[in-house]
């Protein structure tokens, strides 16, 4: 059969460019040649196999892979063990009898701050592009309009290094993913059995509760000290379904805490 090491939520996987990074670095890590995406479509389940390529894309496009289908569960399992008792030679590589899954991946690599980056009045912030002509023209505006400190807008994906290079000392980060995970990933307690979390937001400049359920996928913004990988998460959950409505809430509640109108 096929021995899975890991199971990873695909709504961790994708959660943002920290997470990428840090589940990537993993897979490397522990040797990991294949990866499976596991879904249902409609009333189908679908297995693909392909080969994992070692960076934080995880393949390459148009790469080959293996997929099977079925509407019955079982009957894709068969279909996987006989391809795979046939094709591939028999090996003992002590695999655990259970693969891993729930274990922490940490995306914060120095101090976790429930707080403010005051230093911003004063250092200037890397904003990345979305990469996305719409997102981007918003993007630019918002930060134009509302953000009232030194910023400059860079391409994704930009080394820590080269950031400091041209004058940045924070980049401007977030997860996009189910509430309950972008909590988990950035170190907030946990709540058992909590079906919804409450977010501060803004939605005409005053603040409001907003309850949303933990499984709907959110975003939320912080900001990051490129030298010390210290995270400002900020003084409340504002966490928010849309990219724009998320950074709203998080610059609207920097500049209410440094009281600038």
């Amino acid at each position: 059969g096929v021995d899975a090491v890991a199971y990873f939520k695909s709504a961790l996987v994708f959660a943002g460019a920290d997470v990428t990074q840090k589940i990537a670095g993993f897979l490397a890590g522990r040797e990991i040649a294949f990866i499976i995406l596991v879904s249902k479509k409609g009333n189908a389940y679908s297995f693909v196999f392909t080969a994992f390529n070692g960076t934080e894309r995880f393949v390459d496009n148009g790469q080959p892979g293996w997929e099977v289908q079925s509407p019955d569960l079982n009957e894709a399992l068969q279909a996987i063990y006989r391809l795979a008792v046939n094709s591939q030679p028999v090996k003992n590589l002590l695999i655990n009898s259970y693969p891993e899954k729930d274990f922490p991946i940490s995306i914060i690599d120095g101090r976790r701050s429930d707080f403010f980056a005051i230093d911003l009045k004063v250092d200037r912030l890397a904003v990345p592009w979305f990469k996305d002509a719409a997102a981007d023209s918003l993007l630019a505006r918002f930060f134009k309009d509302h953000y009232p400190f030194g910023y400059g807008m860079t391409e994704p994906g930009t080394s820590p290094t080269e950031l400091r290079n041209n004058g940045y000392q924070y980049v401007m980060a977030y997860v996009h993913t189910e509430g309950a995970i972008a909590r988990e990933l950035l170190g907030y307690p946990e709540v058992p059995n909590e079906s919804a979390l409450t977010s501060v937001t803004y939605p005409n400049g005053s603040v409001e509760l907003k309850t949303i359920p933990a499984t709907t996928p959110v975003y939320k913004f912080y900001f990051k000290h490129l030298v010390s990988g210290n995270v400002y998460l900020g003084t409340k959950w504002d966490a928010d379904t849309t990219w724009l409505g998320a950074l709203r809430n998080h610059i609207k509640g920097f500049k209410a805490e440094l009281k600038i109108p």
